[in-house]
């Protein structure tokens, strides 16, 4: 028997029916399929411009009705999607003369008048019906929203996120689009008459089939799936000093939290995006002050429940450096023997005894410029915002540095690169005389020609697994930061190795 999940919303005017429509927005997907039923004027297209207004971020955006045209297209910033209305379709093969049959798996298909077709409609759907309801107000409707097979369970996750925004007293809340991440994370803006907060929709999801001695990729590399991390580290940090956003509400079960707005002022410009060399310094600073900390391993989550942050481990290591060789290198046309995979590890694996044996730290994992927010009114180290720690980790120092100063996402000149690990390393001699320059600068290389490599088989993954082809652009310039870290004596075996084995990528 299909699943099937229900829920109704009583809709006073037009802007109650586009915060459903923003808050459905936050949970769907390419291959996700929406219809629209109801009467004549009960308020199907109102909602469909409502969604594609607020997935566009423009609230200016011309959205005709398709009752002429019968389909119209948008390129969207997370997926493509098409707005269709059937009113005018006689038989449901009339679909394939506007690409709607079969329905395309990397589009979001939002359909009025379905019942016009109802045989063409795929079993997995999210069914809103509109109805009128005159004794509540001339514009008031009211909308039973039914998720049907696989959807089902996209539906009661919206209802649980009604609920939560009800309970935190943002249920009205004007809600602004944020862009995403390459995680299943999502996030909103919202803004009542006391400012602004940051929604988070973190759904408990693992990143991938177990295939990695039984475990998904996710878990064998301790990446976060759940919200847990990010409420445990985010406390850790705001209580030893650091600008990590306060939570105002939680629900751990659900997945869904509202924290504090940092605002959105980065530490980057122009066009193309430039390190801002002042924010970056402050940023090192930040990194220096953390890593001096006599920081614990363990964290309180709740008044009953803690949290272990998990060891950065050589396994681990292994596994994120091994998308190379499963999804970059077949990109770029090298089948990969089982001698040459044995030979990588095995040369990777005698390199990272160096990393795992050196002191431990908070290693923030992706602290480089999106998550990183400028707040110009606060003074010293505080001025630098991190939002994303979630997969925060034990291990060394270096890994975080790398990240800064190797941004995967922007080119940061090698002559800057220098000056600012130079800067870090004085900030760590300053209150550490035992602390070690070369030894550090070792570990930065070994740490760059790791993390930039499982960089390149990650990106290639978002590629071809994800649908994500916006990462490729990013693969020259990680390239190039592999290249700096492979010119370190240390890693010279390495450097003749990957000239031998790893094509650069496209350009």
């Amino acid at each position: 028997m299909t699943a099937t999940s229900t829920f109704s919303v009583a809709l006073a005017n037009e802007t109650a029916t586009s915060e459903l429509m923003a808050d459905l927005a936050l949970l769907i997907g390419a291959g996700d399929v929406i219809t629209l039923s109801g009467d004549l004027g009960a308020g199907k297209t109102a909602a469909a411009r409502a969604l594609i207004r607020y997935l566009a971020a423009d609230d200016a955006l011309e959205v005709p009705s398709p009752t002429f045209t019968l389909a119209q297209s948008y390129e969207l910033p997370s997926f493509p999607l098409v707005h269709a209305d059937l009113y005018r379709i006689n038989d449901a093969s009339e679909l394939e003369e506007i690409g709607l049959s079969p329905l395309p798996d990397d589009i979001v298909a939002l359909i009025e008048w379905p019942e016009r077709a109802p045989d063409a409609m795929p079993a997995d759907r999210i069914d809103i019906a509109f109805s009128h309801r005159p004794a509540l107000g001339s514009a008031a409707r009211a909308a039973e929203i039914t998720g049907h097979g696989k959807a089902a369970a996209k539906v009661a996750r919206l209802n649980e996120l009604r609920h939560f925004l009800d309970r935190a007293g943002y249920l009205n809340a004007r809600r602004e689009r944020m862009p995403g991440d390459a995680s299943t994370r999502s996030y909103a803006r919202l803004r009542n008459d006391d400012g602004t907060v940051i929604l988070m929709n973190s759904p408990r999801r693992p990143d991938g089939p177990a295939i990695y001695n039984g475990r998904p990729y996710s878990a064998a590399v301790h990446l976060a799936e759940d919200v847990r991390p990010f409420v445990a580290i985010g406390n850790g940090l705001r209580k030893h000093g650091f600008s990590a956003p306060a939570i105002r509400h939680i629900d751990l079960e659900s997945g869904f939290l509202i924290t504090e707005d940092l605002g959105a002022e980065g530490v980057i410009e122009g066009d193309p995006p430039q390190p801002i060399a002042e924010r970056y310094e402050a940023a090192v600073d930040m990194l220096a002050a953390l890593h001096r900390e006599a920081l614990p391993g363990t964290l309180p989550l709740t008044s009953d429940e803690s949290y272990d942050i998990p060891v950065f481990d050589i396994d681990a290591w292994l596994i994120e450096i091994g998308l190379m060789l499963e999804w970059y290198l077949p990109d770029r046309g090298v089948q990969v023997s089982e001698e040459m995979r044995a030979e990588f590890l095995g040369m990777w694996r005698g390199l990272l005894q160096k990393p795992a044996a050196a002191p431990q730290t908070w290693v923030i994992r992706d602290f480089h410029s999106p998550n990183i927010i400028w707040l110009a009114e606060r003074t010293g180290i505080l001025r630098v915002g991190i939002i994303d720690f979630q997969d925060a980790l034990l291990g060394p120092a270096a890994y975080d540095v790398v990240s800064l100063l190797q941004d995967a996402r922007i080119d940061v000149p090698e002559q800057l690169e220098l000056s600012l690990l130079t800067r870090y390393i004085k900030a760590r001699r300053a209150t550490d005389e035992s602390f070690d320059p070369a030894g550090f600068a070792e570990l930065y290389a070994i740490m760059s020609a790791q993390r930039n490599t499982r960089l390149l088989g990650t990106f290639a993954r978002l590629n071809r697994r994800d649908g994500k082809p916006q990462y490729l652009k990013h693969q020259p310039r990680i390239w190039t930061y592999l290249e700096r870290s492979l010119a370190h004596p240390a890693l010279a075996t390495f450097r003749i190795w990957y000239t031998a084995n790893v094509p650069p990528p496209v350009p």
